[in-house]
């Protein structure tokens, strides 16, 4: 439990504001506690832990009653019917074998708790930094729509004294029906994002996520150690395997060992008549032990065999997703160095589109305004918010691949 909170502060300080951390924290500890998924997970272990009971057990007593139909004729009088019993014991440790593969089973079914509850943590954040992104490109659309009703003006005042035309004027409220179409697309792109998001936190639906502070891109990231890859749950989940395997072959050489039988046999003996002698009609009880021993065992070098293989299978299994871990642990490290040199190249832009809008407006005070100029600027800086915005979030979504890697 101490490396899931470990994991869970270091996706909280992905957030440059305290407000947003909090929020974070809040709906994943939500996420965490109601989640189906990790429920799930944590049955499947409590149903493994369990079994620790069921192999605790010795096979079943055995009681037998027989009536002689035909009475044997003994010297101490005429056998009427016998009771017996029996109990198999398994060579010693056997029992203790099975308790420890059981467990050593369980380890490994915890280990995927882990990794479901890293898998959710990442899944939350991610989905919180697309409604960012889409809350946030609302935003902007809306500001723009605003800045463009504020051109329109402004041409409609030139075309009154001559220096527009009405082409101008149609051209900008063209560009506002744009605008107001991606802002209603976004608007149901962020309801589905929505569903996905309360689903994570297994919630109603329609449940509105709260408004979303502003997301600003770190002044430096954090450190990433990526020799902690290699104990990431999802490669110590193998090691686990691997280890209940070698219980299993330890329980199987235990199996492979003779089983210890004692019982006891009473005979009721009748007594007979006409005579009169110390012994006439004495029972017989009959202390038995018996040894089964598997003289045919083809079943457990069999057994040995496949665990042998197993364990070679595992091993690859394990080399095969650090491969996979490394390969995405390296593209979102890079992919976050992209982000932020991106986002300063936005911002720099973006400045640039500011000073060249501000020249046009001192144009437009001269006299002299040209607005398809003005239209140009305008899409450029829209792109250029945009992009920033797709920087910010695409720095903390890889953040969180990052964290769900090596934390």
């Amino acid at each position: 439990m101490k490396s899931i909170k470990t994991v869970f502060f270091l996706f909280s300080i992905l957030f440059c504001l305290k407000g947003n951390a909090q929020q974070l924290e809040t709906l994943i500890n939500e996420a965490l506690e109601n989640n189906p998924e990790i429920q799930k997970f944590e049955l499947q272990y409590k149903r493994v832990s369990e079994k620790v009971n069921e192999v605790n057990t010795i096979p079943n007593t055995e009681f037998g009653v027989g009536y002689f139909v035909s009475e044997p004729e003994t010297r101490t009088g005429a056998q009427r019917f016998k009771v017996s019993a029996k109990q198999m014991l398994p060579w010693f440790g056997t029992i203790t074998s099975r308790e420890d593969y059981v467990t050593s089973l369980a380890d490994a079914k915890y280990e995927e708790i882990v990794i479901a509850k890293r898998k959710l943590m990442a899944s939350v954040s991610q989905s919180y930094y697309n409604l960012y992104a889409n809350q946030a490109k609302q935003q902007v659309l809306s500001d723009n729509i605003k800045l463009l009703e504020t051109y329109e003006t402004m041409a409609l005042t030139s075309v009154e004294v001559g220096k527009a035309s009405a082409v101008d004027v149609l051209r900008l409220q063209m560009r506002q029906n744009e605008m107001q179409q991606l802002k209603d697309v976004l608007q149901q792109q962020f309801l589905a994002e929505q569903t996905n998001f309360n689903n994570l936190l297994n919630r109603e639906n329609d449940v509105v996520v709260n408004e979303i502070e502003e997301l600003m891109m770190p002044l430096e990231d954090f450190d990433t150690t990526t020799q902690n890859l290699a104990l990431h749950p999802e490669l110590l989940k193998y090691d686990k395997l691997y280890q209940s395997v070698e219980q299993s072959e330890l329980l199987n050489q235990k199996e492979s060992s003779p089983m210890i039988g004692f019982g006891l046999d009473y005979i009721n003996v009748e007594k007979r008549p006409d005579m009169d002698f110390s012994d006439n009609g004495k029972d017989i009880i009959m202390p038995m032990v018996s040894v089964s021993i598997p003289i045919f065992n083809k079943k457990y070098k069999s057994q040995t065999k496949q665990n042998e293989l197993q364990q070679q299978e595992i091993l690859s299994q394990k080399q095969e997703r650090l491969n996979t871990l490394e390969t995405l642990l390296s593209k979102a490290i890079n992919e976050r160095i992209s982000a932020r040199i991106s986002y300063a190249t936005q911002t720099k832009n973006l400045k640039q589109a500011k000073d060249a809008e501000d020249i046009l407006i001192k144009s437009y005070e001269t006299g002299n305004i040209d607005f398809n100029d003005v239209l140009d600027i305008q899409e450029l800086q829209l792109k250029f918010q945009m992009n920033q915005i797709e920087s910010v979030k695409s720095y903390y979504v890889q953040s969180a691949i990052i964290n769900y890697l090596i934390q």
